[in-house]
């Protein structure tokens, strides 16, 4: 197999797939004597991010592997094809995200504690829904409260490959602005994916 060859059956997979691929998942659609070692695919998946670079769609890394998605800078064309829009996320939802990201791992009391209010089970239950939120444990105290943290699937939605990549506190002013960008990335999940199934947060 020729690396056009190679090339040619990677965009195929990563087009095909719906969700994204690791490295050892792309080399394992490939029989023995045809796979791409470590490096070489490496090689073809730059090129074909170079291919792609200003185009309507763009080969993106995040945290769970590669994936083709619409360019962000195109997406609020894409987002008509679907009539329904995604219900805003409260402030108190991205309070809790927020604070869950950043100090992860902390339990639902140091949320309240910083909140001041009490987390709505809903707010919890929409996110362990969403996949964004996890259970990494238990904190040593009496009542062994749950400890939360991010996902990798909160990663992937959010075009992060780390937590390193959140943006720092101090660049998080006001968090109406947080919400568009959660709107805009809703936008992106559904044009890349086709998915326009999925519930959007409780208000």
């Amino acid at each position: 197999m020729t690396e056009d060859e190679q090339k040619a059956v990677v965009e195929a997979v990563l087009m095909a797939a719906g969700e994204p691929l690791a490295l050892q998942q792309i080399q394992a659609v490939f029989e023995d004597h045809e796979r791409p070692d470590t490096l070489a695919l490496q090689e073809i998946l730059d090129a074909l991010e170079a291919d792609y670079r200003g185009r309507g769609v763009e080969l993106r890394r995040v945290a769970s592997g590669y994936r083709f998605q619409v360019s962000a800078e195109w997406s609020r064309w894409v987002s008509r094809l679907w009539e329904e829009r995604p219900g805003r996320y409260s402030r108190a939802m991205l309070e809790t995200l927020a604070l869950i990201a950043y100090r992860q791992p902390i339990t639902r009391g140091e949320i309240e504690d910083v909140r001041g209010v009490t987390v709505s089970t809903s707010i919890v239950r929409t996110l362990q829904e969403r996949g964004w939120i996890r259970v990494l444990g238990h904190r040593d105290v009496p009542g062994r409260p749950a400890l939360y943290g991010t996902t990798r699937e909160f990663l992937d939605y959010f075009n992060l490959r780390s937590l390193d990549q959140l943006p720092s506190l101090a660049e998080i002013r006001d968090l109406d602005s947080v919400n568009v960008e959660l709107d805009f990335g809703r936008d992106r999940d559904e044009a890349a994916s086709g998915d326009a199934g999925v519930p959007g947060a409780e208000p």
